[in-house]
């Protein structure tokens, strides 16, 4: 997917609207705690056969790759009860004599498909890393082709409520009716198998993927939230875990209400590269010559968008709420911050009349494509709801940990916020869906510890608009002596595939097992380094904010 589709489906995403006790994990378990390997005597071989259609804003897959699905238990505390399916995907290695094993991953979400991310990921690899393992991918439970989960939701209505934006006054009224209506929604749509989307849950189906494969271990390799699953898996399978590699780390520590009030910081952190980058080109977008002048037109756009927002054909219309969102996601690639300069360009012009109702059509018309809705609003597909994505996401979500129920704290935060972190007007700081959330969890978070060989690397840029630097290092410091880190001094959400020195380390370390002695800090890509990739190795989020 080239980057101008990649980011109209970002803007189209964004403008489509992103603590308690429980029941042990399983018998004689606790949390924390290493659990058996979970397969089941009879377990049957995968059988290999065609993959689903593509989605139509996939990525371009890869005509080796495989798919199959296999059965595992809904509730792994009552694992001869009901069962659901999940969808696994191969690309074999070409080399079966050099082979180790398998390379499992996932790309971030919550919510998000990896049936595909193998075919990313066969072009990001070194061939090395590629003749040693076969690539697998995988839907996780409650997402896309596995059994999935819906809540019923209107597509348009996620258009602009996904992510809970206050009202421009900062009001939350809104917020709050829809995290109630949606709430009730998922309940009422996929009430029996909510509870059991969890992260815990998701690993544990990890084990039955390795055990159906025949593997005595596994390789990860996982981007953002799968950061965070691969840490989980770990810990409850601290021998199974072979080389693991995490990119844009989760802190554990902060599951999940902190992990995003940490956008507030790593968004402020981020901005000014795009700022920057604007005023360098100042003769091109006409947005300022400097930094700052930038952040004046830019602050000029959403408070003229906050009063009246501009009547988008197809839309409800595209609000100030709507060029934050943009904004934000707009951050994860440098390679992105042409179009979203252009985005900016075309807000001035088209709000440059005595009324947005006034605006240029022609301007109207150019500033439609740049943001027109493609379907990717919900993720769903001809054969999943089409507010799949957004219902995966709640589910781990609300379901990994307990959120705050009381509405006052919601409020008092997100005046805070709002005024120290305008970028993000408080919409982290929001109550989502989880306040009112219709059941508790059925087990506390994972404990993430380090008790395990060293075998895991982390990769983490330092400034990272989603995972900021300081979530990795919650991370780097919980795994302990199991973990290095590569700390990369560049923007953007994903270490891999941009040119650093990170590819060169993940790829040795994937063929080879070797790790450096200690952590390192990487400059950034030149510039021919950096020209050379087009694209980023993720997924770009289409409903996971991670």
């Amino acid at each position: 997917m080239s980057p101008r589709s990649i980011l109209t489906l970002f803007i189209a995403t964004a403008t489509a609207a992103t603590v308690t006790a429980g029941a042990p994990t399983s018998a004689g378990a606790r949390i924390g705690t290493p659990e058996p390997a979970v397969a089941q005597a009879g377990q049957t071989a995968p059988v290999w056969g065609e993959c689903p259609p593509v989605a139509p804003d996939g990525p371009p897959r890869d005509p080796r790759q495989r798919c199959a699905t296999l059965r595992v238990p809904l509730d792994y505390r009552a694992p001869r009860g009901r069962s659901i399916e999940i969808a696994i995907s191969r690309i074999g290695t070409a080399r079966p004599g050099s082979r180790r094993g398998i390379l499992l991953s996932n790309p971030g979400g919550p919510g998000d498909s990896g049936l595909d991310l193998p075919s990313r990921l066969a072009v990001v690899l070194s061939s090395e890393v590629l003749d040693r393992y076969d690539l697998i991918g995988f839907d996780p439970r409650g997402v896309g082709h596995s059994t999935p989960v819906t809540c019923g939701l209107d597509p348009m209505r996620l258009f602009t409520l996904r992510l809970p934006y206050p009202a421009p006054d900062g009001g939350i009224e809104r917020n709050i009716a829809f995290a109630r209506d949606t709430a009730a929604a998922c309940a009422e749509h996929s009430g029996d198998l909510l509870p059991f989307v969890t992260t815990a849950n998701t690993a544990r189906d990890m084990d039955r993927i390795r055990a159906a494969l025949g593997e005595p271990k596994l390789s990860y390799f996982g981007l953002s939230y799968g950061t965070y699953l691969g840490a989980v898996y770990l810990s409850l399978f601290p021998g199974r875990g072979d080389r693991i590699v995490l990119d844009s780390a989760v802190d554990p520590g902060l599951v999940w209400r902190d992990m995003l009030r940490g956008w507030n910081q790593a968004v402020a952190t981020r901005l000014p590269d795009l700022l920057t980058f604007a005023a360098e080109r100042d003769a091109v977008y006409h947005l300022g010559v400097t930094p700052e002048e930038v952040r004046r037109t830019y602050d000029r756009l959403i408070a003229a968008l906050d009063r009246q927002p501009l009547p988008i054909p197809g839309g409800s219309g595209f609000d100030g709420n709507a060029l934050r969102e943009s904004t934000r996601v707009g951050l994860y690639f440098d390679g992105f911050f042409p179009l979203m300069a252009e985005l900016w360009q075309e807000i001035a012009a088209a709000v440059s009349g005595p009324t947005a109702n006034t605006a240029d059509p022609a301007v109207l018309a150019r500033l439609n494509r740049l943001i027109s809705a493609t379907g990717a609003a919900g993720g769903g597909t001809a054969q999943t709801p089409a507010d799949n994505r957004v219902a995966a996401l709640y589910a781990v979500l609300c379901d990994d940990a307990a959120w705050p129920r009381g509405v006052a704290l919601y409020a008092r935060q997100v005046a805070a916020d709002r005024r120290a972190w305008p970028a993000t007007a408080g919409m982290p700081s929001n109550l989502w869906p989880c306040a009112a959330w219709p059941s508790r969890p059925v087990e506390p978070p994972v404990t993430v510890t380090g008790h395990g060989p060293r075998n895991v690397l982390i990769l983490q840029n330092t400034r990272d608009p989603s995972t900021s630097l300081a979530s990795a290092l919650g991370l780097r410091a919980a795994l302990g002596r199991q973990a290095v880190m590569i700390t990369v001094d560049q923007g953007g959400h994903g270490a891999v595939g941009l040119g650093s020195c990170a590819d060169e380390v993940m790829n040795s370390f994937l063929a080879t097992g070797a790790l450096p002695g200690r952590d390192r800090f990487c400059p950034a890509p030149s510039p021919a380094d950096a020209a050379a990739r087009s694209t980023p190795l993720p997924y770009i989020p289409s409903a996971g904010p991670l």
